[in-house]
């Protein structure tokens, strides 16, 4: 079966199992290219809770699937890859959080939604690489626990001095690997360009960043700029829609080891596969959905500008 042959049955197996087909911003653009809708992972989450299919399918990673489940529990999420997980969220564990917060009695936790649903549980509240920062202002006392990213906990300190941000020792292993050194070069050899980060960037990145913001923010960003040129400190799969929407701008990868090795793995022939079988189901259980489901809650209760 040739691409085009898959698309046209993927099409009509969505149709027949009344499917919504989400893809997150980070997949390989031949994915991208035939979702109902393309986003970051909380967003993708909504949108699966406000439709009215029966079936989710979520090319994305594993905790994805499961806010969407948490989200959405009386719809069948598919995740065509099983193993396509996220390093980051599995630098926290429920257990290990649960011990932490003993020895931080009273300490707000506040968890990125790249994490998985039993830390999310066990949380105060979540946020997004987009309202972190208004996450982090809203909860009460001056000290507060962010987990697992310490890129961004780091990013949002520096936003928000009058508390005690204080960090678990995880990251994003693509965001990551980008070097100073990289940044430079990319902006030497681009004169005029501007750099846009993600907070998950080390805080050695951001200092070189013109502009630095979620994924979805970098959509807009890259509208509104009158810049022609970008550098891009975020994973490639952005390129596809950005190149869609701005077609007379240029983006640059400052770094060949932007890629996401997790994310690139559903390939057309796994989501053909898994609307065919109907397996890889993800559903999170109700003790543990619940109180997941609570700190998603006061998280989208915090006030927008």
């Amino acid at each position: 079966m040739n691409k085009e042959e898959m698309v046209k049955e993927i099409r009509c197996l969505l149709k027949e199992r009344n499917a919504l087909l989400l893809a997150h911003n980070y997949q390989r653009d031949e994915i991208q290219e035939i979702a109902d809708i393309t986003g970051d992972s909380l967003g993708l989450s909504i949108e699966a809770a406000n439709t009215d299919k029966d079936v989710v399918v979520f090319c994305g990673v594993h905790f994805m699937a499961e806010s969407a489940s948490i989200l959405s529990p009386d719809k069948t999420v598919i995740l065509p890859r099983m193993d396509a997980g996220c390093p980051m969220a599995d630098m926290v564990d429920a257990e290990a959080l649960a011990e932490k917060k003993k020895e931080i009695p009273g300490v707000p936790i506040v968890t990125y939604v790249n994490s998985t649903a039993d830390v999310k549980a066990i949380s105060d509240i979540c946020c997004t690489s987009a309202n972190a920062v208004k996450v982090v202002r809203s909860v009460d006392g001056d000290t507060v626990l962010m987990t697992p990213d310490k890129n961004l906990a780091q990013y949002v300190a520096k936003q928000v001095p009058e508390k005690n941000v204080t960090w678990w020792e995880g990251f994003c292993p693509t965001h990551h690997l980008l070097m100073p050194e990289e940044v430079i070069k990319a902006k030497e050899d681009n004169p005029g360009a501007l750099f846009m980060a993600h907070p998950e960037c080390a805080p050695e990145i951001l200092e070189h960043a013109d502009h630095i913001c979620s994924t979805s923010g970098m959509y807009e960003f890259a509208k509104k700029t009158d810049a022609k040129k970008i550098i891009i400190g975020t994973e490639m799969g952005i390129l596809y829609r950005l190149r869609k929407e701005n077609p007379d701008k240029e983006f640059i990868l400052p770094s060949d080891c932007l890629i996401c090795p997790n994310m690139k793995l559903t390939t057309l022939e796994d989501l053909l596969e898994s609307l065919q079988t109907m397996e890889n189901v993800v559903k999170v259980p109700e003790e543990i959905r619940l109180p997941a489901k609570a700190a998603l809650d006061r998280m989208l209760a915090v006030p927008r500008d």
